[in-house]
């Protein structure tokens, strides 16, 4: 049985990890902190049953034999790493829920695998879900070589510090068959909450275009340049802010989102007209059409701008992501589970991108969602109760018993 016992004292031993004085969690990716804590979850697999590996990205893997070992295995999995600044429950949830799978899980006949994967926030490289990609085969030693934090230290170099080859990259592709993935995830957002469900069954993963837009115009004097004869970059940007909230605006409907979340203005001095900016804008949505358009009536508006203005304008694709449709039979298969289970659920999409996304082109794939309160994530105010999750937890696992069982497949 899920006990909400086990589940508050895991909780509580990775709530230490990566804490700030001044209040939230952070643990960016290959730090300090995400390796202790990446420690102290292989202690919890490994006193849980597993046998634990590391692939060639460093991602966490630990399983437990079923009774046909060659099987394809049923797996579990989220991530550990966190947003500076941010909460408990992001990804940390899914792997703990996971382990309270295994531990109170009877023999199956499949393989039972929990994933720890690396790097699933932007946060420290710019691009997220490093570890689900690498997974999956999509992550290549020059983007490893590319990728770069705030201090210049590329991903290729942190991985060397923990021990790991970057040139070996491509063994970190899961070569073998997998029946199924199932991630638990907080929701978030308000719609649980807000609905009263204690559940929420994923229908569709919204995927982001994330680009690095550089304008060069002119630095000048602010007292001596007059107002028609500037090229200000900053102000130029403020247009193109503006433009991605307006254009992602008409599309809500479709629930296409757009953010600027990066704004660098140089040389940064008040009575200097700005002559460089970049701006860091990320657009997503559950429709990869709505989503485009936006993209691309985006682009032109920048067109016209540079025209207009008569500053210069580079856009640089850091990542072009398609969403994800979860398919219609794990979606019911997850409903049926869930009113097994007693609790209260409701179908919807997910409106962050998850590791789950790359491993719906493996194997079948389904998501569960559990509410957080005031649909507040990527902050210290974080939180998701015990009970929800251990609600969460108890559809994973009439979910793993039922794919870990002989028949080819419950659905």
């Amino acid at each position: 049985m899920i006990s909400s016992q086990r589940l508050t004292e895991d909780f509580k031993k990775m709530s230490v990890v990566g804490a700030r004085q001044e209040g939230g969690i952070t643990r960016l990716a290959f730090s300090d902190a995400d390796w202790e804590a990446r420690n102290i979850i292989e202690q919890l697999m490994i006193k849980a049953g597993m046998n634990v590996r590391t692939d060639a990205f460093g991602n966490l893997i630990g399983r437990r034999e079923g009774l046909r070992p060659k099987a394809a295995p049923v797996m579990m999995g989220s991530h550990i790493d966190s947003v500076p600044g941010g909460g408990n429950f992001d990804g940390v949830a899914g792997v703990l829920a996971a382990i309270e799978v295994v531990r109170c899980l009877e023999q199956t006949v499949h393989p039972v695998e929990v994933v720890v994967f690396m790097a699933e926030e932007s946060s420290r490289f710019g691009m997220a879900t490093l570890g689900s990609k690498a997974f999956c085969g999509k992550l290549s030693l020059s983007q490893l070589e590319q990728l770069k934090d705030n201090q210049g230290v590329t991903l290729a170099q942190a991985m060397r510090q923990r021990g790991l080859s970057p040139e070996q990259i491509a063994e970190a592709r899961y070569g073998n068959p997998i029946k199924a993935f199932l991630e638990l995830h907080i929701e978030q957002g308000k719609v649980l909450e807000t609905m009263g469900k204690q559940v929420g069954i994923v229908t569709g993963i919204a995927a982001p275009s994330r680009f690095k837009i550089i304008l060069t115009g002119q630095a000048d004097h602010s007292g001596a340049t007059p107002m028609n004869m500037r090229q200000d970059a900053l102000t130029a940007a403020a247009e193109i802010i503006l433009l991605v909230e307006s254009l992602a605006t008409r599309e809500g409907h479709n629930g296409t989102v757009g953010t600027t979340g990066i704004v660098k203005a140089e040389p940064g001095v008040m009575n200097v007209i700005p002559g460089c900016v970049e701006l860091g804008v990320d657009i997503r949505g559950i429709s990869l059409n709505s989503k485009q358009q936006v993209v691309r009536a985006l682009k032109a508006g920048i067109a016209e701008l540079q025209v207009r203005r008569g500053v210069k304008v580079e856009i640089i694709t850091l990542t072009d992501e398609n969403p994800v449709e979860i398919s219609r039979e794990i979606v019911e298969f997850l409903e049926n589970v869930a009113n097994d289970s007693g609790c209260s659920y409701m179908l919807l999409p997910s409106g962050a991108g998850h590791d789950a996304m790359h491993l719906a082109a493996l194997t079948l794939t389904g998501m569960i969602f559990v509410p957080c309160k005031g649909g507040i994530s990527h902050n210290p105010a974080e939180w998701a109760s015990i009970e929800d999750i251990a609600a969460g937890a108890e559809v994973l696992i009439r979910a793993v018993r039922q794919l870990a069982d002989e028949s080819p497949t419950p659905i």
